[in-house]
């Protein structure tokens, strides 16, 4: 197969060319010349700039046509470390990982995220110091850190926006905080942006339109089109709990107004229907309880509230045309039922061109979602072209500066 020059990759530093080795397939200089229509020298002074980074290797030869077998080079994913954390409603969660993503080290516990941002950055903090110590890695080894809360945030500034369950944190200076010990690019966004981001990583790399939908105490979505998060313009994009159901009209919503889908569909609105009919649930977790335990009401609670859920996608599947649908949060544990529902309608309700190659699935990345997607915000981030260029400007250790 003949190899065509990438458009847009010879830009003037190697931050370029490193995007083609971040897939880690090794290359050559030859292939690199080839694959990027820049000159032999430059290709050599962009490798040599790499190496000094520690961000490419040697990986040994390639196949010789004869005289001395050319050199390989790959993407060198423990270069540096990032750090993720992922904060929800009762939990909270840190991880240490390499440039590829792989976990190092990582430490969860319960935690309210009420008890405000000073104690949520403190916590972070101080179990990120002792990650990277049981890692084997220096504070300076961190290249960017990826966090995830819940709530809309403002990803420019990293600050949280009025969030509804997240009190004392309304425009908290979160990347402030966290760089008074890690001088590093600090990233903050929605939780189930993270989730999406996550998930598409681990699952469905080869998927650039991705709707992943979290189902937990509250409904929320993260949308991957043409292969990068949309955020919309103030960050709010996929925030479709509160799109209004005509069947939930009359039942008030904890945002304050009515029918809300959330409102119905949502852990805690099942939980609370539960209740009313006389089988006690006070949370998500006892909603999946029951249906395990072959309760038939949870189990058509559930279902029901995947066809509404599936009311609300078959909209979103005619707005965006995905080509999956990531069902995740709590909920995604009775994934059997509330998949079944959400398929049920936005089969037959959406166009065939719309649903001939879609899939809806439960998500296969879990409880390591929000995790892994936080890890690949940090990544990303610190291996963009531009950080690279501003590291070759500064120096070997640049990229955690």
């Amino acid at each position: 197969m003949t190899m065509q020059p990438s458009q847009g990759l010879g830009a003037p530093h190697a931050g370029g060319l490193f995007q083609l080795l971040r897939d880690g397939q090794p290359r050559t200089r030859a292939e690199l010349v080839t694959m990027t229509g820049l000159s032999r020298p430059t290709v050599a002074q962009r490798i040599d700039q790499l190496l000094e980074l520690g961000l490419i290797a040697p990986v040994g030869g390639a196949v010789s046509t004869g005289g001395r077998p050319s050199s390989q080079f790959a993407f060198n994913p423990t270069a540096r470390v990032v750090i993720a954390a992922d904060f929800g409603a009762s939990h909270a969660r840190a991880a240490v990982t390499d440039l590829g993503g792989t976990m190092l080290a990582a430490h969860s516990e319960p935690r309210s995220i009420a008890d405000g941002p000073e104690a949520a950055m403190s916590w972070l903090t101080e179990t990120a110091l002792r990650l990277l110590e049981e890692a084997g890695h220096a504070r300076d080894d961190v290249a960017g850190i990826g966090i995830g809360v819940p709530g809309p945030v403002e990803f420019s500034t990293g600050r949280p926006i009025n969030p509804p369950i997240m009190p004392g944190w309304d425009r908290f200076d979160v990347p402030t905080a966290i760089r008074s010990t890690f001088d590093a690019p600090v990233l903050v966004d929605n939780d189930v942006n993270i989730m999406a981001l996550g998930e598409r990583t681990v699952a469905w790399a080869d998927e650039d339109d991705l709707i992943f939908i979290k189902v937990a105490t509250g409904i929320g979505a993260g949308v991957i089109s043409g292969g990068s998060l949309r955020r919309g313009a103030q960050g709010a994009a996929g925030d479709i709990g509160h799109i209004a159901l005509s069947r939930a009209v009359d039942i008030p919503c904890p945002c304050g107004n009515r029918g809300c889908i959330e409102a119905i569909a949502s852990g805690k609105a099942v939980a609370n229907a539960l209740t009313r009919d006389g089988i006690p649930a006070e949370t998500p977790s006892d909603v999946i309880a029951l249906v395990k335990s072959g309760n038939v009401t949870a189990v058509q609670a559930v279902r029901q509230a995947g066809r509404d859920l599936g009311e609300i996608l078959t909209a979103c599947v005619s707005l965006m045309n995905p080509s999956v649908i990531v069902v995740g949060g709590t909920m995604a544990q009775a994934a059997e039922h509330l998949v079944a529902g959400v398929r049920e309608v936005v089969y037959a309700r959406s166009i065939p061109l719309s649903t001939e190659h879609l899939t809806i699935a439960p998500s296969r990345a879990a409880s390591d979602a929000a995790i892994l997607g936080a890890a690949q915000l940090a990544i990303d981030a610190a291996l963009s072209p531009d950080r690279i260029a501003a590291a070759l400007g500064l120096g070997i250790g640049a990229l955690s500066a």
